[in-house]
Parts: C-alpha cells; sequence; structure tokens
C-alpha cells in the first residue's frame, strides 16, 4: 500500500508518523509546499518509508503529480482544497480521504461527485476528523444496533488541561477555522424538525471525570451528514466543549464583528481586515507549545431494539502524549484518518463512490484499531422498560 499525504501540518506528521508503524504501508509521499519543514520532520521518524514531495496544491498539476503517487491519498490541507482534491483523486483513480469542510457546503459537493467516483472504481470519504468524523462513526454504529433511531446527542471539544485566564483555551488548529465554527449557523433537528441555531447559543453544563463542570453549545459543521442520513430522528444535535465561560466571551467577539471575514477597516490610510488582525493577535496567547491538552468526546445514540428503549453512549478523553509532543487533537484526528485511509487501501472498506463516515466506516473495527493507539473509545448501553404500542 502507497499513501499519499497531502500537507505537512500539525495532523499530516502525525498522519505519517501513524502510517509507517503498518507493514502492509510501503511507501508514504508526505506532500508540502515548504519540503525543508516537512523533511525536518521525517528525519526525526527513523525511518525509509517516507519521502518529502513538493506539493503546491493551488495548482492542480502539482496536485495531481503529488496524488498519482499513491493508491490512497490522505487530504491534511485546510478544506477549502477538500473538493479540488476529492476531484484531481477521482482522475487519477486514487482513494481519498479529508478532515471535513461543512463550512460553505465543501462536503456537499464532495458527495455529489459518488457516481464519477463509483464510475472510476475509487472509495472517497470526507469529513474524517473528529467532528466531524469520529463522531459520525460513532452514531452510526450505535444507530445500527437500534430498531428505530429517535435521538442523536454529539459532544467534542479540545481544551487545554492547564487553562489559563482570561479564555481557557489553546490553539490546537487553525483560529480560522474556529472563527468559522463559531460564526456559521449550527444546524440541528429538534421535536423531528430540521432548523438553525446560532452558534455559540444553547449553553448547557455537562460533566466530565478529572475535568468537572464544564460548558456545552452549539457550533456550526459537527452534525455534518448525519442530518440527511438520519432524517427522521426527533432530535439531532451537536455541541463543543469548552470551559465555563467561553462561549460567552467568543460572542462578544462574534457579535462586534471581529470575527467577520468581510469586516474591514481603515487604519493610517491602509484598508485591514479586522478577522485577521484577531486571529493574529490570539496566536500568541493562545499558543500550545509543549503544554498537554485533552479531547472530550460524548456521543450519545438511543432508540428502539426490540421493543425496548435502548441508548448507546460512547465516552473518549484523550490527553497529548507528552513523550512525542503529539497533542491530544492530534491523536484523536489524525489517527482516525489514519485507520480509515488503512481500511480503504488493506481492502476492509471495498464500496466505490462516495460515502459519509457514519455508512461505511466499520465501526467495531475503528474502536479497536484507536485503541492500538491508545485513543480509548468506551461504550456503554442501557435499556429501560418495554415499549407498549397500540
Amino acid at each position: 500500500m502507497k499513501v499519499v499525504v497531502l500537507g505537512a501540518g500539525l495532523m499530516g506528521k502525525e498522519v505519517a508518523r501513524d502510517l509507517i508503524k503498518n507493514d502492509k504501508v510501503e511507501r508514504v509521499y508526505l506532500g508540502d509546499i515548504d519540503v525543508k519543514v516537512a523533511q525536518d520532520f521525517v528525519d526525526t521518524l527513523d525511518t525509509n518509508k517516507v519521502e518529502v514531495v513538493e506539493l503546491h496544491a493551488e495548482r492542480d498539476d502539482s496536485l495531481m503529480n503529488v496524488i498519482s503517487k499513491g493508491d490512497v491519498a490522505v487530504n491534511a490541507l485546510f478544506y477549502s482544497f477538500n473538493e479540488r482534491v476529492a476531484r484531481a483523486a477521482i482522475e487519477a483513480g486514487v482513494h481519498s480521504v479529508d478532515l471535513g469542510g461543512h463550512i460553505g457546503g465543501v462536503t456537499e459537493k464532495i458527495l455529489g461527485l459518488h457516481e464519477e467516483a463509483k464510475a472510476k472504481g475509487v472509495t472517497i470519504i470526507p469529513d474524517l476528523g473528529v467532528a466531524p468524523g469520529m463522531v459520525n462513526i460513532l452514531a452510526g454504529y450505535g444507530a445500527s444496533k437500534l430498531d428505530e433511531v429517535e435521538s442523536i446527542k454529539l459532544f467534542v471539544g479540545g481544551i487545554p488541561t492547564e487553562p489559563k485566564p482570561p479564555l481557557h483555551y489553546t490553539r490546537v488548529f487553525s483560529l480560522d477555522g474556529v472563527f468559522d465554527h463559531y460564526t456559521e449557523p449550527s444546524k440541528t433537528i429538534q421535536k423531528g424538525k430540521l432548523e438553525e441555531v446560532p452558534s455559540l447559543s444553547g449553553v448547557e453544563p455537562i460533566y466530565f471525570d478529572d475535568f468537572g463542570v464544564l460548558e456545552a453549545f452549539y457550533t456550526s459543521g459537527g452534525i455534518s451528514t448525519l442530518y440527511k442520513t438520519f432524517p427522521n430522528v426527533r432530535t439531532l444535535e451537536y455541541k463543543t466543549i469548552r470551559y465555563k465561560g467561553h462561549a460567552e466571551k467568543f460572542k462578544l467577539l462574534a457579535d462586534l464583528g471581529f470575527l467577520d471575514s468581510a469586516n474591514k477597516v481603515e487604519v493610517d490610510n491602509q484598508e485591514v481586515p479586522v478577522r485577521a488582525v484577531v486571529r493574529e493577535a490570539l496566536k500568541k496567547k493562545l499558543e500550545l507549545g509543549t503544554k498537554p491538552d485533552a479531547v472530550l468526546l460524548r456521543v450519545i445514540v438511543a432508540g428502539e431494539k426490540a421493543q425496548q428503549q435502548v441508548t448507546y453512549e460512547y465516552e473518549m478523553v484523550v490527553r497529548k502524549d507528552m513523550t512525542i509532543n503529539e497533542t491530544a487533537m492530534a491523536r484523536a484526528t489524525a489517527n482516525t484518518i489514519s485507520v480509515v485511509a488503512q481500511m480503504i487501501g488493506a481492502g476492509a472498506i471495498t464500496e466505490h463512490g462516495v460515502f459519509p463516515p457514519e455508512a461505511i466506516v466499520p465501526g467495531d473495527t475503528y474502536i479497536e484499531e484507536m485503541a492500538k493507539r491508545g485513543v480509548v473509545i468506551k461504550e456503554t448501553s442501557h435499556k429501560s422498560a418495554m415499549i407498549v404500542k397500540w
């Protein structure tokens, strides 16, 4: 199996680190515009499996050249490249997975390429981060155990284990991505009706051992394709987990227009994007560095099984690997996309076309593979009284 990793950023590096551990992966091509940065990382891996290649993702010829080197392409670029990568992978006849990008309907456009991918004999699975991604797989797995699904509730958050005021937050991926999720509306199903609610709203308490009472609130993109896969549920919602007070602080920034990508002001006769200034100002304040982070996850799927009310709950707490300085977010995200890419390459996933994660990734195998990587997802179930239907 030959795997191409597009992008040598935080996630792409950790995907490469995971891939080389599999004896069935004979070659990894790590593509990035900055070959020196990529090579410096590869030099720390003590392997001859990884080859750094120059990638200019905005150029179709460069993208095609790099993708064509592999059997499977792992897209770890910013989500604005996702549709371009999917189209190039289909043209090249290479399977492809990405980290998601529901902002602006990117994933919907990729799903629209199903027949083209099927005709070329390739498998494309978008949305393979944590949320969307891990939550989709777990929701689909829980739902597969039920006769009828009534409710799906998703909670995920990447947080520092040593929070500092005033935001009690640490940057573990692109701030532009965070701002998008905080400003775009969140899709939700309530009482069987699909609707949109403002992100940073719907704040509620949520408890995790060792972390105490935190808060969870609506943000965009998290339910991804689930509202289409399970359109008949009574409840479907996704909320982001943070320390208490976080939503209120960022809502103030949003209400003031500081997170609006179109908002510009004139400073010293020069037009300046307000969001870019806020992003750069916050970068240093929210830098993770060597400090530990954690990713918390809870997926609750409820419904009917053999005329009983049954609830399946999946919970995960993963912390930074301090031995190799791998963030918790990278452990959860990079391992998710790497595991699924290897499933495709090894023939564990064989259907061709474009599929959302919940429709095609085997949940039991996924949980087993993640546990091998130290990312433990615990499943619990609860049954209640017999349902009587008249």
